[in-house]
């Protein structure tokens, strides 16, 4: 608990990088997806974010093993292992893009350094700062001159940034949590795209970590005033507006929302593929 402005206690908003996006997305399907109980039906799987998840096992699972573990062998065969199908068109699409993840994870692995032994897969990491409680999991956490680096693995079919890296308020905020949690100092943040082998990075400073906490906090103050006043009977339309656009057309709870449905054509399951 914090002290409010007026000497009272007040409550600290527990967050992750995924409700603030969500909220910033469209505060309708934030309630949709925290808030609704029951919870409504979600659509079926998109095959991209099936690949995207088939992509992190695998990686996860490599880099566990020592750096000599780490052969294109190994690389084929935990895409193999951990291969699902749901979302893709067919099973020829199927095995298209499992080749690709294939050819993206073994290019990875060949270039990484051999010696590298992360000092986190998959952690879950914490921090309060102001009025917030940042929190999530993180990709890779590496080790680099003494200090922690935030590694977060991307498969879209767009390329990255130094901008995407320089403005991500999830790899901000993970930096700040990871340095908590671990208690070691943490700035650089690098997204790596396996599609393109592209790697950008940004380095934070206190002032660009405290603009990224700022922003954090306001979207947290206001997700966490509508949810209070729905809880105290409010009108949840009015409270969690429909922010209509072009992702209304791959949004999992659609069929929920007549705004949407009318906003933006439907797209098949494998629309948002990389070509």
């Amino acid at each position: 608990m914090q002290l409010g402005l007026e000497g009272m206690p007040s409550r600290l908003v527990r967050v992750t990088p995924a409700r603030l996006a969500r909220w910033a997305d469209c505060p309708r399907r934030y309630r949709l997806t925290y808030l609704d109980r029951p919870a409504p039906a979600r659509g079926g799987a998109w095959a991209h974010s099936t690949l995207g998840a088939v992509v992190h096992n695998a990686l996860r699972a490599i880099f566990a093993m020592p750096g000599r573990g780490r052969t294109l062998a190994a690389a084929s065969a935990e895409i193999r292992r951990h291969w699902k199908s749901d979302g893709f068109r067919d099973a020829a699409q199927a095995a298209d893009y499992r080749e690709r993840a294939e050819n993206w994870v073994s290019d990875y692995v060949e270039d990484a350094d051999p010696d590298l032994e992360p000092v986190a897969l998959e952690r879950w990491v914490s921090a309060s700062a102001g009025t917030i409680v940042a929190e999530g999991r993180v990709d890779r956490i590496d080790a680099r001159g003494g200090e922690l680096v935030v590694v977060d693995y991307k498969t879209g079919r767009h390329g990255v940034t130094v901008d995407d890296a320089r403005d991500s308020q999830a790899l901000a905020l993970y930096a700040l949590a990871a340095r908590r949690t671990l208690r070691r100092p943490c700035r650089r943040v690098e997204l790596h795209h396996l599609p393109t082998g592209s790697v950008q990075s940004w380095e934070h400073d206190e002032s660009s970590m405290d603009e990224h906490l700022n922003r954090a906090s306001a979207t947290a103050e206001q997700l966490q005033s509508a949810s209070d006043d729905l809880s105290a009977g409010g009108d949840a339309d009015r409270l969690f507006p429909t922010r209509a656009g072009r992702r209304c057309s791959w949004c999992e709870f659609r069929n929920s929302c007549a705004d949407g449905r009318a906003a933006a054509p439907p797209l098949d399951s494998w629309a948002l593929l990389r070509p």
